[in-house]
Formats: C-alpha cells, structure tokens, sequence
C-alpha cells in the first residue's frame, strides 16, 4: 500500500476556532479533503498519500469534529464552507480543489458557490437523506414518517456520552463493522480514538458534542442539494456508491426498503442532472458509502482525473 509522511497544522478560522489540517504534501493541482460527519481526516488515510503522487493535498478535521475546536456559533453550511476559505488561504492555496466525502461532498458543493477562489469541487456521495419525492415506488407521507424516525436515532446517538469501561465495546463495534467491509479494523479504530471527548464528569463521547451534532443534523436537513447543484457554474464531480450498506444489527427493518428507493431515485436525478447541467459531472464507485477506506485507488483516480481535466491544469 502506498504510503505518506505527512506533518500537522492547526489553522485558525475567521471566529479564531482552531482547526486540525493535516498536510500530505506533494506536488501539482493542489486539494482540500473533507471528511463525513462523525467522521476525521482519518478517513482519508488510503487516498491522501495516492493523491500525493500528482497532487499537493491538505485534508482537515470539520469544526466540531477530530481535533477541531467548536467554537461559539452554531454548525452551519455557511460556517463550515468559511472555515474551509480560510484553511486554504492559511496553506496558501486559496485556489485549490475542495473535495468532500459524505457531509464533506455537501460543503464542498457549498464552497463552490460561496468562495470564488474555489475553480472545482468534488462531492463523494453525499446526499443527505434528501426529499420524500426521491424515495421512488414510496409514499411521500410514509417516507416522511421514516425519515422523522432516522432523525430522532441520529439525534439520540450523536454525542451519546458512554463510560471509559465501553470503549473496547465501542471499537468492537467498528471492528465488526470494518470485517463486514473488508477494511482494515486499524483504520476504523483510528477515527474512534480521534473523535473521542471527554465530559467534565470523566464520561467519553464520540464528536461531535450533542449540541453540535445536532446542528449538523439540522443544517442537512434543511439544505436542498439539487437546489444548489443547478446554481453553480463551475466544475463539479459528483459520484455516488453503487453498492448499499451492509445491514448492521439493531436498524429497524425498513431501513433497507428506505435506502433502496433512495437509491433509485438518486441514479434518476443525478441523471437528469448531468444530462441538463454541462457543469456537472457524475460518477459511480464500485463501493459503499465507505467508498475512502474500502476502494482507495478509485476513489484517488477518480478525483485525480477530474482535477487534471479541468481547464488550465496539469
């Protein structure tokens, strides 16, 4: 596998919250990586040094997130995007490529809109759970019904605390999870130990913090992504997984039936998409949406292809 050295920066966003970059290095077109929510520059562990070989690469922990600073305002597109210009313009590269898995694709696309400086961007399946209408063969009022209980689960579980003596309970979980995708277990256990917090009674937690994890799941909710594809103007790559998740112990039944509708409808509308907007490109990857860590080598072609492609680029 290839590898990297790579050094860490922390860069300061515009409120002056700290934020973790890591710097892979390299030479070329340079980029940004971001990752999903719940999720660390971790996640970018087997692309990053692949991008390296062609490519000048930072990846970054999202305010909230890994080793990033909270800060006083709450988790927004609009904040996040900001913190996003300003890493950039501390690396000296105000001109990169913005790539993003999962939430990371959605801030990406908004970055494209919001900082002129940004000449492309590439969302890694990040849709969100989108719109009733996108749940095809379902009822719109049944999926809403679904999609209110996804959310009242996420909103339960992001920022649980848990005692100290379940951590090993915790990284056996990732472990089974990285088994059932043929990830290195290694992997999945280096984003746990990065994300964890500790409360002021000693508890650990996952970050983001609740409050914080809430407003991100607040902020996509509320985003219209297909909205905010048919306004940009520049360069955008979007590709999604072509294999679903593997059903994981404890998901209520439905969530299969839910992502498969989802699916179809998503493969409809990206079409439509590309077909309508020659700005945007899309793509598959022959993976789940863990597509960074299962199918490292398409993913970093992928993305290199795309950047090299764009207009005055080498």
């Amino acid at each position: 596998m290839t590898t990297s050295t790579y050094r860490d920066l922390v860069c300061a966003a515009a409120d002056g919250v700290e934020l973790a970059v890591r710097d892979h290095g390299g030479d070329g077109a340079p980029v940004l990586l971001l990752h999903g929510a719940g999720r660390t520059l971790a996640d970018w562990a087997r692309v990053a040094p692949l991008l390296a070989e062609r490519h000048r690469v930072w990846a970054m922990d999202l305010r909230g997130h890994g080793r990033s600073g909270d800060g006083a305002v709450p988790w927004t597109f609009e904040v996040a995007a900001g913190d996003v210009t300003a890493v950039l313009a501390a690396c000296g590269a105000p001109g990169a490529v913005v790539v993003g898995h999962s939430l990371g694709g959605m801030i990406a696309a908004r970055c494209l809109e919001r900082d002129r400086g940004v000449p492309a961007a590439v969302n890694l399946d990040g849709h969100g759970m989108g719109r009733p209408e996108q749940y095809v063969g379902l009822d719109a009022t049944y999926v809403r019904e679904r999609l209110g209980e996804a959310r009242k689960f996420a909103d339960e579980a992001g920022g649980r605390p848990f005692a100290p003596d379940a951590l090993d309970a915790v990284l056996g979980y990732q472990s089974a999870m990285a088994a059932v995708l043929g990830i290195p277990a290694e992997l999945m256990e280096a984003g746990v130990r990065r994300s964890l917090g500790e409360t002021a009674d000693g508890q650990l937690f996952l970050r983001p913090g609740r409050q914080r994890a809430w407003e991100t799941q607040e902020a996509m909710a509320g985003i219209d992504l297909f909205a905010l594809y048919r306004r940009v103007a520049r360069p955008l790559l979007i590709a999604r997984s072509l294999r679903p998740n593997p059903s994981m112990p404890g998901m209520p039944p439905w969530v299969d039936e839910l992502m498969a509708a989802y699916v179809r409808g998503l493969a409809r509308d990206l079409a439509e998409l590309a077909r309508t907007r020659p700005q945007v490109t899309v793509a598959g990857v022959d993976g789940t949406h863990a597509m960074l860590l299962e199918r490292p080598e398409e993913v970093a072609g992928l993305v290199s292809g795309f950047v090299r492609g764009l207009p005055g680029r080498p």
